[in-house]
């Protein structure tokens, strides 16, 4: 408590950064973290320390999407959590493998290099989108991904204006228009001309062999 009172009254401009990371008990153990109730714990005592210092101060809790371990399940429970206590996180981690790391171990072996058990892992590009949508679950552009993955994981429930719903029944206007400008991009880029062709029309690029 003595540090937690010196850390709010003198070492914070506003607001501190924190690496809860996850809130799925499973993703933590896996992480060697403990689990999301000493974050909230800290959070309580953070705010209790800052009104002692006369201070309006808050926390900027950090997420990661993708990590070894995590399934789309877990992540709608991460979503949850966030929806409830009023986060909206404009910064997401998406894993990486860093060497010397344990969960890189995971990411390339599948398994967890003290149980020998199997590790389900986000390695394809769509899945990990995926994730990285429902921690930002209420950006526009993500609205189509979120509505996807939550009745594939069959959680429509979480769809509709209600307070608990993660996302509206109805897609927002800019949800429609990102769509729309994807879809032209994907559109555009088919219609460049690529190598082969270039060298088919231009024949001064060299040809195929």
């Amino acid at each position: 408590p003595e540090y937690l009172d010196e850390l709010a009254a003198h070492h914070v401009g506003g607001h501190l950064k924190v690496a809860p990371e996850h809130v799925s008990e499973r993703v933590l153990a896996r992480m060697k973290k403990p689990g999301i109730d000493a974050f909230e714990e800290f959070a309580e005592r953070f705010e209790a320390a800052s009104r002692r210092a006369g201070k309006e101060q808050f926390l900027v809790p950090y997420f990661i999407a993708s990590h070894p371990g995590s399934t789309v399940e877990d992540m709608i429970e991460l979503a949850i959590f966030l929806k409830q206590r009023g986060y909206r996180p404009r910064q997401v981690q998406d894993f990486i493998p860093a060497p010397m790391d344990l969960a890189t171990c995971m990411y390339w072996t599948g398994l967890d290099p003290f149980s020998m058990k199997p590790v389900e892992t986000a390695r394809k590009l769509h899945d990990r989108k995926v994730q990285r949508a429902l921690l930002q679950f209420f950006a526009p552009e993500n609205y189509f991904t979120v509505h996807q993955a939550l009745e594939q994981a069959g959680r429509a429930d979480l769809i509709g204006d209600g307070p608990d719903c993660l996302i509206p029944s109805r897609p927002p206007r800019e949800a429609i228009e990102a769509r729309r400008q994807e879809a032209l991009d994907v559109a555009e880029r088919a219609t460049r001309p690529g190598y082969r062709r270039a060298a088919r029309e231009g024949g001064k690029r060299g040809s195929p062999r």
